[in-house]
């Protein structure tokens, strides 16, 4: 089975994609911050022109699954993504096949 981790970067970058691609802007113009609540779980929040866009956990992995489609060239389908909070590394992603 193999794994691979995606950082914190590497899933702010994912949700800028996504958010953009549905909000018809530049990724670059977008900000992401990322939060954990035990009650809400992964959630994030996406700022562009004023506006505020709220991600679930499952908004969250949809985000993840078209990164890993379109910027790592792998089946998303065929992914089991996990979301974790490291210590050190922060939100991370750990996804296998």
């Amino acid at each position: 089975m193999e794994q691979i981790t995606l950082f914190e970067q590497e899933i702010i970058n994912a949700l800028c994609l996504f958010h953009a691609r549905f909000k018809n802007v530049q990724p670059q113009d977008i900000e992401v911050e990322l939060m954990y609540d035990d009650l809400a779980g992964f959630t994030a929040e996406a700022h562009v022109n004023g506006q505020v866009e709220l991600y679930n956990t499952v908004n969250f992995i949809t985000a993840l699954r078209l990164y890993i489609d379109e910027q790592l060239n792998r089946d998303s389908m065929g992914a089991r993504i996990v979301l974790d909070l490291d210590d050190e590394e922060g939100i991370i992603a750990n996804i296998s096949w």
